[in-house]
């Protein structure tokens, strides 16, 4: 069985920072792409970040310049430092790891459960 925990979610004020932090357990054999995705109310989910096992990155337009991500393949950890939030930045968060849980599967996607980020003005 394998789990994405995330934390790091919570009020700010606009302008300033949060740092989401997602680990994955369990049955696990490798971890490929780690990434972060959000959601507003009434949207439709959308990626914010993502990072290859080899640290290659890739952003959305609306967080380059403001949202670093990074990881630790030893921690199986992936995190999201956001700066200058915005009240659109406003959403649940999900973590998203593709994940293969032994040498003889194939890779499957694995979602944390979400943490939510508020941004007031």
């Amino acid at each position: 069985q394998v789990q994405l925990v995330e934390s790091g979610g919570g009020l700010v004020q606009a302008g300033g920072s949060l740092r989401l932090s997602c680990t994955a357990s369990g049955n696990i054999f490798s971890i490929n792409n780690m990434g972060w995705y959000r959601q507003a109310p009434g949207k439709q989910r959308e990626l914010v970040a993502a990072i290859t096992k080899g640290g290659i990155t890739n952003y959305a337009g609306s967080a380059k310049g403001r949202f670093t991500i990074s990881r630790d393949n030893a921690k199986n950890t992936v995190w999201l430092q956001m700066n200058s939030l915005e009240p659109e930045d406003t959403a649940v968060y999900y973590c998203n790891a593709r994940i293969r849980a032994t040498w003889l599967q194939n890779e499957y996607d694995y979602w944390g459960q979400g943490t939510q980020v508020t941004v007031s003005s």
